[in-house]
């Protein structure tokens, strides 16, 4: 038999004089066997698609997830290492080890922490706790831990959160935010343990819609509060600036982590301990049943305070903004070809969705004042802002999203001749609307429209004595850049970019004297024709 001296890892070849028995506490360490850790790294390898099912390179190749294994000593690492690179077909970077009797170890955790290689580190303890590794998505046991406090310092590690960009630097193949981490138990460690960790979600099988109804109207038990804060705080990973912003101004300025950290406020027992001690102090001579439903009180109205800004318009975001963010993935009904052929052209389902967007808007021409005033007489065009079309555009695409803006232009362009480009998404639903209202007759870029009846305006305005000069022209182009990006302009916006470079509302005073209101009101009414 082998033996090995543990400091230098010197083998010598000795023969046995008797049959040698050994426990599992003797294994890796005063005993090793290369077969079980070879066993062990093999499952792992080959199961590691079933765990991380969407993690194809560009060359089609699986990617293996930033991996931490947690072994029971440094030769124990060191055989793991050896066995990891043998198994996966790798060169030495693609694993190493992260301990305080490592070369560098601090060099090592940081590129496991920003950089591509390694993909997996082999640690003691040095990693175990108080360290941030964010890409980490999957831990594997390889010892056993006796502290419960030490065992959930370790799986801490796994719980770091990250965004999609951010992960995605070290690991290409991510397709979404990092969510949750898997655990691959290899030694029993989780039932040894009796861990008291205890997941936030505590009715994975009620749809989200239910839980906002539930809080909305007054249902308060702990598993609803910490399985709607859990679902907020995983949702809010997967929103978009604007979603978020959408959502602070719906919960009564909260964001969507405030809002969680509310609710898990509402059950956290230190809280619950603070408030219990404070009735105590400020009434020391109250019988137990007084103390008691003072204590109900306090809680109580932490709980209303955290469910305080869930209503109907908040519920309904939440639901739509998730839905958009979230895919069910069906594999029990399995696909068939019905049709084989070359696709003419896409005009059928072009088609489609520029009567959905039509009859979408039309059905909404009546309660939404944006679209009244599209659909009201001309003059009234002017009251048009860039926030009313900026929010009933986020209306649209919470509602819709097959009705985004730029989606139904480029469905138009597929049956009809269109004019120009929008620069933006405003302006292509601005465009939209304008065609749908029969405004337009021809589907035309707003920019397009508003160069075309300030070029009108012009000439009629000059078609007299009147003759702008040309640093008025100047002002007046910037004015109608303006209006073509935002839809209209208000005296307000002359404090801002680029008209307070050139001096602001103070500069187009002295430009257009008395005229400077009329100028903004009847450009406003011009442009918008």
């Amino acid at each position: 038999m082998d033996h090995r001296e543990k400091l230098t890892r010197k083998k010598r070849w000795e023969q046995l004089d008797e049959d040698v028995v050994y426990n599992q506490k003797q294994l890796d360490d005063e005993v090793v066997n290369p077969s079980q850790i070879r066993t062990i790294i093999r499952t792992f390898k080959e199961h590691l698609p079933e765990m991380f099912p969407d993690r194809l390179n560009d060359q089609g190749e699986f990617e293996v997830p930033k991996t931490l294994i947690f072994a029971k000593t440094d030769s124990h690492a060191d055989d793991i290492i050896d066995i990891v690179r043998e198994e996966f077909g790798e060169e030495n970077r693609f694993c190493q080890k992260i301990t305080y009797g490592s070369d560098d170890p601090k060099s090592t955790l940081a590129q496991f922490r920003n950089a591509y290689l390694p993909r997996i580190a082999v640690t003691v303890d040095m990693i175990a706790t108080g360290t941030d590794v964010k890409p980490l998505e999957c831990l594997l046991f390889m010892r056993d831990v006796k502290s419960r406090n030490y065992f959930e310092q370790m799986k801490g590690r796994g719980t770091r959160t990250i965004s999609l960009d951010d992960l995605k630097k070290v690991t290409p193949s991510a397709q979404r935010t990092k969510d949750h981490y898997v655990i691959v138990d290899a030694v029993g460690v989780t039932q040894s343990l009796k861990t008291d960790s205890r997941p936030l979600e505590k009715k994975p099988g009620v749809p989200l819609k239910d839980l906002l109804t539930a809080i909305t109207v007054g249902a308060r038990d702990e598993e609803l509060f910490t399985s709607l804060a859990n679902r907020l705080i995983r949702l809010e990973k997967q929103l978009t600036e604007q979603e978020k912003a959408t959502f602070t101004d719906k919960a009564e300025g909260l964001t969507m982590s405030q809002v969680a950290r509310e609710l898990l406020k509402a059950y956290d027992p230190d809280i619950l301990e603070e408030l219990r001690l404070k009735v105590d102090q400020e009434n020391p001579q109250a019988p137990p049943d007084e103390k008691k439903e003072k204590l109900q009180t306090l809680t109580q109205a932490l709980q209303n305070q955290a469910a305080r800004p869930f209503n109907g318009d908040l519920n309904s975001y939440i639901e739509k903004v998730r839905k958009i963010h979230e895919q069910i993935i069906d594999t029990v009904n399995i696909d068939r070809v019905t049709g084989l052929g070359w696709e003419k052209d896409n005009k059928d389902r072009a088609r489609e969705r520029i009567n959905l967007f039509s009859e979408w808007i039309t059905s909404h021409k009546d309660e939404i004042l944006a679209l009244q005033i599209f659909y009201d007489q001309p003059y009234r065009r002017r009251e048009l802002t860039y926030q009313m079309i900026k929010d009933l555009v986020e209306i649209i695409k919470a509602d819709k999203p097959a009705l985004a803006p730029l989606d139904v232009w480029h469905a138009y362009e597929v049956l009809e001749k269109v004019s120009g480009q929008p620069k933006n998404e405003l302006v292509a639903f601005v465009s939209l609307i304008r065609k749908v209202a029969g405004i337009d007759t021809v589907l035309t870029s707003y920019d397009k429209t508003v160069d075309k009846n300030f070029q009108d305006w012009v000439f009629k305005k000059q078609a007299g004595a009147l003759k702008f000069t040309e640093e008025q022209m100047h002002w007046l182009r910037m004015i109608k850049d303006h209006v073509a990006a935002s839809v209209s302009i208000a005296m307000d916006d002359l404090d801002y970019t680029p008209f307070d470079a050139k001096g602001g509302r103070g500069a187009l005073w002295q430009l257009f004297g008395n005229e400077s209101e009329n100028i903004i009101n009847e450009m406003n009414e011009a442009l918008a024709a």
